[in-house]
């Protein structure tokens, strides 16, 4: 599967952005999805991951209650809604997809074989 990320940008601190991760080749059916994000100098992190069809997900602790990753099974897209945005969230956030027939949410890089190009998120102060 081929995911294409994108809708970062710029936003002040307590603004939102809506970052969307759309898949094409196959279908996000029985896969889970998840978004990491990579800061200048530091290594990739995970952020949140939701199951397939959706029904669980999983956040760091940073993003809990600020972030909700969700997902549009019928358009093949998985969004990250990032409200309360904090200059620490800046990053590339990149989605991640498990392969078919692992349905269960994972924040472990190994465990995803399919990923983005990533879109850029810069929050300033």
């Amino acid at each position: 599967v081929q995911l294409q990320a994108f809708g970062g940008g710029v936003a002040q601190a307590g603004g939102s952005l809506r970052v969307s991760c759309a898949a094409s080749g196959r279908t996000l059916s029985n896969s889970a999805v998840a978004w990491f994000r990579q800061a200048p100098g530091k290594e990739r992190e995970f952020v949140a991951a939701i199951s397939w069809p959706g029904r669980s997900t999983s956040y760091v602790d940073s993003v809990k209650g600020r972030f909700t990753i969700s997902r549009d099974n019928a358009k093949n897209t998985v969004y990250l809604q990032m409200n309360s945005l904090k200059p620490e969230d800046t990053a590339v956030y990149y989605c991640a997809a498990r392969g078919y027939g692992m349905p269960f949410v994972s924040a472990q890089l190994s465990d995803f074989s399919s990923w983005g190009q990533g879109t850029q998120v810069t929050v300033s102060s």
